[in-house]
């Protein structure tokens, strides 16, 4: 009985260093921002990467993402 309830304990154990070790790693990708490549001509061409537009040759350019507005609140 003793060896089962030990037993128990440390999978308890192992079990939630494993959760925080998974939360942790979770955390830190999702701070993480992807860059993303366009052409100015052709925006349908999409990459991970700078390089160059397969249409028309021109230098693929960082996808800007518009800010996001702080909504204020009326004072009456």
């Amino acid at each position: 009985m003793k060896k089962l309830i030990l037993f128990l304990v440390i999978s308890l154990v192992s079990v939630g260093a494993f959760a925080q070790t998974a939360k942790s790693k979770m955390s830190k990708t999702d701070t993480t921002v992807k860059k993303i490549y366009t052409c100015p001509m052709h925006p349908e061409v999409v990459s991970n990467k700078p390089g160059k537009c397969p249409k028309c040759g021109m230098e693929l350019v960082e996808k800007k993402t518009p800010a996001k507005k702080k909504e204020t609140m009326k004072k009456d």
